[in-house]
C-alpha cells in the first residue's frame, strides 16, 4: 500500500501560528501572543532539528509532521524512511533503467533517454567506466563519449533522476570490469577489490578526480544523482569488509553525507552478509534472476538495512541476458518480462530495468566470463543489444518495449510521452575492398618501433600495450619429422607462423592457432636449411569482467616450450590499433595500412591463389552518401570473412567472428558517417571474403553459423 495519505494527518501548526491573527488584538494581548508565538516557534524548530526516535508505525504521525516542515524549509531532498523511498517529502516508487552512456555516441543520447521516457522510466542508472576515463595512467578523459557531466546533465534536463555506480568496480560485461588495464602493471602486483593500501591508494587517486565532479550533480545540491553506488554485487566476490568501509570513508569524503550510498548484491543470504555494510550508512539493495519471487527477496532484504530503511527495490530487473562469441543469441519472452516487472511494482516495490538500453561494445571494451576455470574462457559478442527492450539501434517498435510500457503505465501518475517511430536505416549495398597490405610486409621496416627483447615472453601490460595484438617472435632448429609446440598460458588467441629466413621471399607459413579454451599442442611441420623463424601473434580477446578470474593479464604468460624444452630469445612487437576513447596517433601500421595502396596487393582477389596462406591482412574500400539525408544508421554485413576489426571513417566498432557467430553484422550509427566518401577498413586474421565484398544493410543478424551453434548446444 502506498503510504502517501499519512501526510493528510500531519498536524497544521503554521495556520495556528498565523501572524495576521496576532496583529488583531490589542497591544498586550500583543505581547503575550508575540511570547506564545516565541516559545511555540522554539518547541517547533527543535521538533525539527531533533532526530526522530522511531521509525515505527506509532511514530507515523509526528514522522509525517517532520516531513511537512522539512518539505518547506529544504524543497531539495531524497530519503530513504518509512521502508519507502521519499523525494520533497512524497512517496517515490523507483522505476528506472539501465543506460550506459559509454555504449552510445553522444550523438545518440538524447534519442536514448527519449525512448526511456517513452517507456515511463523516471530514473537512469549508469556506471563509471575507470578504463575510459582514465586509459593511461594520469592520462584523464572526459570528453566524447567520455562526457559524464554532459551525459548526466542531459539526463536533468529530461526530467530523469540518476542512480549513479561510481565502481570502482563495475563488471557491466566491461572489459576488465571497468578497471584501467594498466593496474596490470604495478609492481608489487595489485590485489584487487581488497583493502591492499597501494590499490586503495589508486582509487582515491581516482575518485579524486570523478567524484568531485558530480557533486554538483546532486540531488542536494540541485542535479539529478539520488544514489551513489560502491563496488557491484562484492559479495559474489569477496567479503573484505575493511574495503567497503574504506570506499564508503572516501565516497564520504567528497560527496557529503546527506547522498544516499548503496550496495548491490545477488538476493542470497550468503551474497548479502559477503557485500553488505551492516547499519544505516549504506543501503543495501538487490538483484535477482528475474523468475525469481521477488517478495521473499525483499523479506531477505530488509533484515540487512537498519529499521525502516529498506525499501523494496531490485537494481537489476533483467530484461534479457548478453551473449558470448560461439552461443545462441540470448533472448527472454516479452509477456514473461512484463508479468514478471509487475509483480514488484504492483506492490509498490521500485525496479531498475536491467537493461532499458544495451548499446554496443565499441573498440576493444567487450568483456568475458569464465565457466569452470580460468581457461574457460568466454568473450562477449560486441552488440550488447542484451535483448532490451530499446534495441541496440534504437529501435522500439518491438512486443518486449510494448509489453514494459503497458506494465509501467499502470503506475506512472502523468502520462507517457507518445509512442516513438524507429530511427531511419539504411542499406548502402555491397563495398569491394582492395588487400591494402599485410601484416608482415611491416616487419624490418622503419615502421615497427620500440621492439622488445627478452629472455622469454613477457605480458601486453608489461610492453605497456593494453588492447590489440602482440606480435612474438623467436628461431628454432628444425628436426626431422617436425617439431611440437607447447604454450601452457596463452590469452587469448594465438595464430601461429614459420618461416625460412634463408629462403628469399618465402612468407611466414600459417601453421595453426592455439586458444586459451583448449590450449592444445601444435605439431610444427617445417624444413629449412637453417633456423625456422617463429611468429606468434596474439590477439587480446576482452579481459575477463566477473567472478575470481579478473586479474587477467593478455599474452604469452608462460615459458614457450619446443619439444618439451623450453625456447628462449624473444622480440615483442605491439600491433595496438586505437581503442574508443582514443586517437589514432602514431600508429603507423594502420595509417599505412590504410592509406597506402600497393601495386604488388592492390586488387588481388583470394579466390585463385594463396587461399591456404591465412595471413593477416589489412582490406580497405569506400563508398559515397550524395545526400544529406541520406546518412542513416546501417550495418556492416560481413558475410563470407572470417575474424578481425572493423573500421569506418577510422572509428574503431569492435570485433567481428562471423566463422563463429552468432553476431554478423556489426551496428554503425549515424554519426560516424559523413556526406560524401566513407571509408571501410577491416584487420582480417584469417580468411578473407572469396570476392572481397562487404556490404552495409538495414538490419541487425544474429544468425552466423546457426547451424554448427544448434548442434553444439543440443
Amino acid at each position: 500500500m502506498r503510504s502517501g495519505s499519512r501526510r493528510s494527518r500531519a498536524p497544521t501548526a503554521p495556520t495556528t501560528l498565523s501572524i495576521p491573527r496576532v496583529g488583531a488584538i490589542t497591544k498586550k494581548h500583543s505581547s503575550m501572543a508575540t511570547l506564545l508565538f516565541f516559545l511555540l516557534t522554539l518547541v517547533a524548530f527543535f521538533a525539527f532539528v531533533c532526530p526522530v526516535p522511531s521509525l515505527s508505525s506509532s511514530s507515523a504521525s509526528s514522522l509525517s509532521h517532520s516531513r511537512y516542515r522539512k518539505k518547506l524549509l529544504n524543497a531539495r531532498k531524497f530519503e530513504i524512511a518509512d521502508d519507502m523511498f521519499w523525494r520533497d517529502g512524497e512517496p517515490f516508487q523507483i522505476i528506472g533503467g539501465d543506460l550506459h552512456y559509454f555504449r552510445v555516441l553522444p550523438e545518440y543520447w538524447e534519442d536514448r533517454l527519449l525512448r526511456a521516457k517513452a517507456l515511463g522510466l523516471n530514473t537512469i542508472q549508469t556506471y563509471v567506466p575507470w578504463n575510459l576515463h582514465e586509459p593511461r595512467p594520469g592520462k584523464v578523459v572526459f570528453k566524447g563519449i567520455a562526457d559524464i557531466v554532459s551525459f548526466l546533465r542531459l539526463c536533468q534536463k529530461l526530467g530523469f533522476l540518476v542512480m549513479l555506480r561510481a565502481g570502482p568496480y563495475i563488471c557491466a560485461e566491461w572489459e576488465f570490469g571497468g578497471f584501467p588495464a594498466w593496474l596490470l602493471s604495478e609492481k608489487p602486483a595489485l590485489k584487487l577489490r581488497s583493502s591492499d593500501p597501494a590499490y586503495i591508494q589508486l582509487v582515491d587517486n581516482w575518485w579524486g578526480i570523478l567524484l568531485p565532479l558530480v557533486v554538483p550533480l546532486l540531488y542536494s545540491n540541485g542535479g539529478p544523482i539520488i544514489m551513489v553506488q560502491i563496488e557491484n554485487e562484492y559479495g559474489s566476490y569477496g567479503d573484505d569488509k575493511e574495503y567497503m568501509r574504506r570506499l564508503v570513508t572516501l565516497a564520504r569524503a567528497h560527496l557529503g553525507d546527506d547522498i544516499i550510498l548503496y550496495t548491490t548484491d545477488g538476493g542470497s543470504r550468503d551474497l548479502l552478509e559477503k557485500g553488505t555494510i551492516q547499519g544505516d550508512t549504506v543501503y543495501s539493495a538487490v538483484d535477482f534472476t528475474t523468475g525469481d519471487d521477488p517478495w521473499p527477496i525483499f523479506k531477505l532484504q530488509k533484515e540487512f538495512n537498519a529499521p525502516g530503511k529498506s525499501p523494496p527495490l531490485s537494481t537489476e530487473f533483467y530484461t534479457g541476458w548478453l551473449t558470448h562469441w560461439g552461443e545462441k543469441i540470448a533472448s527472454t519472452g516479452a509477456d514473461f518480462t512484463a508479468l514478471e516487472l509487475e509483480k514488484i511494482l504492483s506492490r509498490n516495490g521500485s525496479a531498475v530495468l536491467y537493461v532499458a538500453h544495451g548499446g554496443t561494445n565499441f573498440g576493444f571494451y567487450g568483456g568475458a566470463n569464465t565457466g569452470a576455470n580460468k581457461s574457460d574462457y568466454k568473450p562477449d559478442i560486441t552488440s550488447y543489444d542484451y535483448d532490451a527492450p530499446i534495441k541496440e539501434s534504437g529501435d522500439v517498435d518491438n512486443a518486449k518495449y510494448r509489453a514494459i510500457r503497458r506494465v509501467v503505465e499502470k503506475y506512472t501518475a502523468t502520462p507517457l510521452p507518445p509512442f516513438p517511430s524507429n530511427n531511419g536505416k539504411a542499406g548502402y549495398g555491397h563495398i569491394a575492398l582492395q588487400r591494402t597490405a599485410l601484416l608482415f610486409d611491416f616487419l624490418g621496416t622503419s615502421e615497427i618501433h620500440n621492439i622488445i627483447e627478452s629472455a622469454n615472453p613477457i605480458s601486453m601490460e608489461s610492453v605497456g600495450q593494453m588492447y590489440g595484438f602482440l606480435l612474438y617472435m623467436s628461431e628454432y632448429a628444425a628436426k626431422d619429422g617436425g617439431n611440437i609446440l607447447f604454450i601452457p598460458q596463452v590469452h587469448d588467441r594465438a595464430q601461429v607462423f614459420v618461416s625460412c629466413p634463408s629462403e628469399d621471399g618465402q612468407r611466414p607459413m600459417y601453421a595453426g592457432v592455439i586458444e586459451r579454451w583448449s590450449n592444445e599442442e601444435l605439431r610444427l611441420n617445417t624444413e629449412c636449411a637453417t633456423n625456422i623463424s617463429l611468429f606468434i601473434l596474439v590477439e587480446n580477446m576482452g579481459r575477463i569482467n566477473y567472478g575470481p578470474y579478473t586479474f587477467d593479464r593478455k599474452g604469452i604468460l608462460s615459458p614457450v616450450f619446443l619439444d618439451q624444452s623450453i625456447l628462449h630469445d624473444w622480440k615483442m612487437v605491439s600491433i595496438p590499433f586505437h581503442n574508443l576513447n582514443e586517437e589514432q596517433g602514431n600508429n603507423s601500421i594502420f595509417q599505412l595500412a590504410a592509406h597506402s595502396y600497393t601495386d604488388e596487393y592492390r586488387g588481388e582477389s583470394t579466390k585463385d591463389g594463396n587461399k591456404n596462406m591465412r595471413e593477416p591482412a589489412f582490406f580497405a574500400g569506400h563508398f559515397t552518401i550524395a545526400e544529406a539525408n541520406e546518412v542513416k544508421d546501417t550495418f556492416l554485413k560481413l558475410d563470407g570473412w572470417g575474424k578481425g576489426i572493423a573500421f569506418v571513417n577510422n572509428f574503431n566498432l569492435g570485433r567481428y567472428w562471423v566463422s563463429r557467430g552468432p553476431q554478423c553484422n556489426l551496428y554503425v550509427p549515424a554519426p560516424v558517417l559523413q556526406l560524401g566518401i566513407n571509408t571501410v577498413m577491416l584487420f582480417e586474421l584469417e580468411t578473407p571474403n572469396p570476392e572481397l565484398v562487404v556490404s552495409f544493410v538495414e538490419q541487425a543478424d544474429f544468425t552466423c553459423n546457426q547451424r554448427r551453434l544448434n548442434v553444439d548446444q543440443r
